[in-house]
């Protein structure tokens, strides 16, 4: 699977995400399975939710956390290829 940080991501209206201190349960309505994220993936959620691209997520959590650039660039990548996946999200342009 192919994505660029300049994307977006959306959530899908079959999605639905709540959270609980701190960690997230994410539902995919159609395929009836939920998925867990513990805190680092909720946040990541977050700021790819609530953010223009994953690019401007990244640059986010890059200022939130002391991590390895190319570290978190790859945990993002990943993170957003196994939504795109599972269905929980959806990529724009």
């Amino acid at each position: 699977m192919s994505i660029t940080f300049t994307e977006g991501t959306r959530v899908p209206p079959d999605v639905l995400v709540r959270e609980l201190d701190g960690e997230s349960v994410i539902l995919n309505l159609n395929t009836e399975r939920y998925f867990g994220l513990n805190e680092m993936g909720t946040r990541m959620w977050s700021a790819l939710t609530q953010s223009t691209s994953i690019q401007a997520a990244y640059e986010t959590l890059l200022t939130e956390y002391d991590v390895d650039a190319d570290l978190l660039r790859q945990d993002l990548q990943h993170l957003v290829e196994q939504l795109i996946e599972h269905g929980l999200v959806e990529i724009h342009s």
